[in-house]
């Protein structure tokens, strides 16, 4: 698929200066919440949900903003390099330069956790009230502790500490991805887990019950943990992680259609 080349955002300052590539929908109807598509780990915002949902939102004149990581796709710096924090602060960055009014936050893996954790941020300054709804795909909440190194062995354990970095095995690069001790270091800083989560608007969660990367009952224990805000929880039986199935893909349209 042909797209616009990105725009790009500055965000951060001094060594840690770098450009955040997005891309923007304006809106051509106003009764319709914007929405804010937060992309997976090692994902980008030109992949296979992220343009369904661009010509989703084309069709319907819906605002749509979405956008790249530093160290993912478009944007700036090393993959290796990213932490909890930084992802975070593009996000916040991208959110109130480049969208007004109310949102539906959506997001893919990664993506469903940095929602809940934008939500957070949000909260923090009396900016809750913008969210219209949160549409989570497989939410890899707190990943880097729960997913990560809760799943690493105490070889590769030792293989972080020791040497800052581990190689860590994945079907979606026949590499793998380097997995740096900072990622993880920082990762315990944004933990949800163990205390009330908050998405301080209604949500839709859809999980593939055949996911191997965020096990269906992380799920299951997200939804036990948010008893302050409305919560559906949609298992796919034969679904995967991606969950970019034609099916899948109508289903995830439909949650986020929903909050209009």
């Amino acid at each position: 698929m042909i797209h616009d080349e990105p725009q790009f955002l500055e965000v951060g300052t001094g060594p840690a200066r770098r450009r955040i590539a997005f891309r923007r929908r304006a809106p051509a109807r106003n009764d319709l919440p914007g929405v804010v598509w937060l992309t997976g780990f090692a994902s980008d915002m030109d992949s296979t949900k992220a343009s369904a949902l661009d010509a989703h939102c084309a069709e319907r004149g819906q605002g749509l903003l979405r956008f790249d990581y530093s160290g993912h796709g478009a944007s700036s710096g090393r993959f290796e390099d990213g932490t909890v924090s930084q992802w975070l602060e593009d996000a916040l960055a991208a959110i109130r330069a480049e969208t007004a009014g109310r949102l539906v936050l959506a997001g893919s893996s990664m993506g469903g956790y940095m929602a809940l954790l934008v939500a957070r941020a949000l909260a923090q300054v009396s900016e809750a009230v913008r969210l219209a709804g949160m549409a989570l795909i497989a939410p890899a909440v707190d990943f880097t502790e729960a997913l990560m190194w809760g799943q690493a062995s105490e070889v590769e354990h030792a293989e972080l500490m020791e040497t800052g970095v581990w190689q860590r095995p994945s079907e979606y690069s026949q590499s793998g991805y380097r997995i740096a001790r900072g990622l993880i270091e920082d990762g315990r800083r944004h933990l949800l887990f163990g205390a009330t989560i908050r998405s301080y608007c209604p949500t839709r969660i859809l999980q593939g019950m055949r996911d191997p990367d965020v096990p269906y009952r992380h799920a299951l224990d997200l939804v036990e943990h948010m008893a302050g805000d409305p919560v559906t929880l949609t298992l796919i039986k034969d679904g995967d992680h991606r969950l970019s199935r034609l099916q899948d893909l109508a289903l995830i349209l439909e949650a986020i259609d929903s909050f209009a």
